[in-house]
């Protein structure tokens, strides 16, 4: 049973990531009958720390305080991504899970247990604007960066922020159940659980590549996603044979034209949905899917939520 927890700063701590873990972990709620953690920051840069929004922290811990913890959490913080990490922190942390306590990184802290070797073989989670350089620095790490967070059991990783929220109430409700999940996240005032990944977060301007002989062609696909489009007809346009235009469509772009436009449908979906007041089967018109169902299908695929869910998340209950 979780009952041990410590936060573990380094220099330039993002404060609002160490505040969710201490939010989460560290306020005494024993009037509501929910669980009390003993509950601690510790410093593995010396008792002053400074913040990335100008303050500084001060914490009577150190390294020494992790030694007891059921649970050590790696907020994220200033230049983690390629910074030196104090090689007592990393120890400390396989320690950690060789002993069978769980570390949990939110957003660039993920970046500190990569260094200290705890993401090898494992799937993990980051704020999207880091996932390709996660990758190259830890090639034996499983990057996914659809996802809120990952729970690879003695291992838990999250993206960007709020959803170090996402993952330390998924903690709670693993070792509390979920009722005491609940509770905690309505005196928080925030969801329990959120559906979908954080693909719906990522920015979106359409995607223009440098094509020497398929540009003219995407062009025209942007302007007509309303309508019936076949590799046939682009080929046409390219005036090429179909197996020639497939073969240099995927040279230049990366991607299928299939794919291509079905991400592009997305995409003006998603503008469709945030910014006008049509229906979701008028939008599904407009976006070329046809029908709601159809783009209902496809938006679970993309971004693992549904147009409603995410119209409401992005425009607020009352425009669903």
């Amino acid at each position: 049973m979780l009952k041990n927890v410590a936060a573990v700063l380094l220099d330039g701590v993002h404060p609002f990531e160490l505040g969710v873990v201490c939010e989460v972990f560290g306020l005494d709620r024993s009037d509501e009958g929910l669980p009390v953690y003993d509950f601690a920051v510790a410093s593995a840069e010396g008792a002053v720390l400074s913040t990335h929004a100008g303050f500084s922290v001060q914490t009577e811990h150190g390294l020494d305080r992790l030694e007891e913890a059921d649970l050590i959490a790696v907020p994220a913080g200033e230049s983690y991504v390629h910074r030196a990490y104090p090689e007592e922190l990393l120890a400390a942390l396989r320690r950690a899970t060789e002993r069978g306590a769980r570390v949990l990184s939110v957003c660039s802290g993920v970046f500190v247990l990569g260094a200290a070797g705890l993401l090898d073989g494992r799937r993990c989670a980051v704020h999207w604007r880091h996932a390709a350089e996660l990758a190259v620095r830890h090639p034996r790490a499983r990057v996914e960066p659809d996802v809120l967070y990952v729970d690879e059991g003695t291992v838990i990783t999250s993206a960007g922020t709020a959803a170090g929220i996402d993952a330390c109430l998924h903690i709670v409700r693993e070792e509390h159940g979920v009722e005491v999940a609940n509770a905690i996240a309505r005196r928080m005032v925030v969801p329990p659980h959120r559906d979908g990944g954080q693909a719906q977060y990522v920015e979106r301007p359409l995607p223009h590549s440098p094509c020497d002989t398929v540009g003219s062609v995407l062009a025209w696909m942007e302007e007509h996603l309303d309508e019936e489009i076949t590799v046939e007809r682009l080929a046409a346009r390219a005036h090429m044979s179909q197996r020639t235009f497939a073969r240099r469509f995927q040279q230049e772009t990366g991607t299928t034209p299939y794919r291509w436009l079905l991400r592009q449908r997305v995409l003006l979906a998603q503008e469709l949905l945030e910014r006008s007041d049509e229906t979701v089967e008028a939008i599904a018109g407009r976006a070329g899917f046809g029908n709601a169902a159809a783009m209902r299908h496809q938006f679970l695929r993309a971004l693992g939520t549904t147009p409603n869910a995410y119209r409401r998340t992005f425009r607020g209950p009352q425009a669903a």
